[in-house]
């Protein structure tokens, strides 16, 4: 399954960088009304309309590509093993037991010194009438 996922990722790269260089080579929409009145047009290397049609088609075939292989490595991502209990902290190191907190204070350091009991210093409620 490792080999299938390392293609797939391989794949979607390549795609994805062909892509990026295919775009940055094409020109805007306003490009083409230059090249329709013959300014510049007949020097590019597909002719004045050919570079465009075969560029957008390329890149839209390579944007499939692309779809295709992030669908396929959200598939197989999701895939999980039949003996797995389901827990998304299975494994984790946050299941592993805390440390205990050390009083650092001065009063805890001074041998014989016991830390003091906590007082409830609230003030009783009102009765209800």
């Amino acid at each position: 399954m490792s080999m299938v996922l390392t293609l797939i990722l391989v794949v979607q790269m390549l795609s994805a960088l062909t892509m990026i260089g295919l775009i940055l080579i094409q020109h805007g929409k306003g490009a083409d009304m230059g090249a329709a009145f013959g300014s510049g047009g007949s020097g590019s290397l597909f002719g004045a309309t050919g570079g465009a049609n075969f560029l957008s088609r390329t890149t839209a075939v390579l944007a499939a590509v692309f779809f295709v292989c992030t669908l396929a490595l959200a598939y197989f991502s999701n895939a999980r093993p039949a003996a797995s209990s389901g827990s998304v902290l299975e494994g984790s190191a946050l299941t592993a037991p805390a440390a205990p907190v050390v009083d650092t204070s001065t009063a805890a350091q001074i041998p014989g010194n016991a830390p003091a009991a906590k007082t409830d210093n609230s003030v009783p409620s009102a009765p209800a009438k």
